[in-house]
């Protein structure tokens, strides 16, 4: 059965589309907020993400629709414009611009990007990037190392679109694989994909959409960075450690002695980002080896926890999220969960025990549409498995 993306290539170019590719989305239960800072991070890919129609344009000309915005984007890949342009593509022109100061790039191509849920905490913006690469790599015939695919993700958000984000999303989105938790670290690129022990408790993955969409550049995401930044800036100085440029300054160049000694020194606000950061560090290792040893809801419990510095340490979290948020801490089946994404607006994710689905889902559901009416019919719940990471050409 053909995908919406291809029926609409179709539609728009009266043939079919000559390829397709496709990148998962991502959820991160614990790790969230630190990658920025050379954090660890344990993560996981959804069967759910972003799918590519296209054709190779040998002109040269990027040609791109969605499905999930009207705009048709269009630019040549000797002629990216400079700055963005404050619209859905950013991100793309951006990445286009990265693949062409490393490799010989000289064809275009025409495609049509279909989203199969709701935008907003998922990584959206990270698996569009990854899936358009890849698309632009293959028509032009370049084999970049994942690594390098990341990368070029990641500074098309940076210095493109102007977001201070890490590489979780697109690390989590490259490696991933099912039925296995990738565990890594950001400040080395080394991880480790943990298979599911064969004494744990079955798990889904559920995703709770707020109703409210989000973008990260226009949120307070940049800022938080910057506080957390200023942190690990302020602690060196205390403890005469050496250091340089603030951008180049990171928590993870602060041991955490320092931090313990010297952190009611700090504005509270520092404090509090700081403390997220380093708190979050020690639940990823200590979630990772729950994991190993099959307990999930030991797993589960340290997700919650997460979530719950995210809301008072980090100070992220929508109303709607921090209700949804609430209401699966007291929900029977939910191992546990947070809000997935910068946290502001979008959704919030959990692991659930798949014999209280019917139950679980209700339950949240209720709750939530009752706190927030006015969002019937765009609160969802998709319930998920986990996946394999970038595919290329299906």
């Amino acid at each position: 059965m053909a995908l919406l993306c291809q029926e609409k290539f179709f539609e728009l170019y009266h043939k079919e589309a000559e390829y397709l590719a496709f990148c998962p989305y991502r959820i991160c239960p614990i790790g969230a907020h630190s990658d920025h800072n050379l954090g660890k991070i344990t993560g996981l890919a959804i069967d759910k993400g972003i799918h590519i129609a296209y054709r190779t344009k040998q002109n040269g000309v990027v040609e791109l629709s969605s499905l999930q915005f009207n705009k048709r984007a269009q630019w040549h890949v000797r002629e990216v414009p400079k700055t963005k342009e404050n619209d859905w593509a950013d991100y793309l022109r951006g990445a286009t611009l990265q693949l062409a100061e490393r490799y010989p790039v000289s064809k275009g191509l025409s495609g049509v990007i279909e989203g199969s849920l709701p935008i907003g905490g998922l990584s959206s913006s990270a698996a569009v990037v990854l899936v358009f690469l890849k698309a632009l790599c293959h028509v032009n015939d370049i084999h970049p190392e994942p690594l390098e695919l990341i990368m070029m993700s990641v500074k098309a958000e940076n210095e493109y679109v102007g977001v201070s984000s890490g590489k979780l999303d697109q690390s989590c989105e490259m490696y991933s694989k099912k039925d296995h938790l990738l565990y890594l670290d950001t400040k080395d690129d080394s991880y480790e994909l943990i298979p599911t022990n064969p004494a744990m408790k079955p798990y889904k993955i559920a995703i709770f959409f707020s109703g409210v969409e989000r973008t990260l550049a226009g949120s307070k995401f940049n800022m938080r960075v910057d506080e957390l930044r200023s942190a690990a800036y302020a602690l060196a100085a205390y403890a005469g450690m050496e250091y340089g440029k603030f951008k180049e300054t990171n928590m993870r160049d602060i041991p955490r002695e320092v931090y313990e000694q010297y952190k009611d020194r700090l504005p509270d606000n520092w404090r509090k980002r700081a403390e997220h950061w380093m708190t979050e560090f020690d639940r990823v290792e200590r979630g990772a080896e729950a994991w190993r040893r099959g307990d999930i809801e030991e797993y589960g419990r340290l997700s919650f926890e997460s979530g719950h510095s995210s809301i008072y340490n980090w100070e992220t979290g929508s109303p709607e999220l921090k209700t949804l948020y609430d209401i699966m801490t007291h929900t029977d089946g939910i191992y546990g969960g947070r809000f997935s994404g910068a946290g502001f607006k979008g959704c919030c994710m959990s692991l659930i025990d798949p014999a209280f689905e019917e139950s679980i889902v209700q339950k949240v559901s209720a709750e939530y549409l009752k706190a927030f009416p006015e969002l019937q019919g765009k609160y969802m719940v998709k319930i998920c498995r986990s996946a394999d990471g970038l595919y290329g050409v299906l």
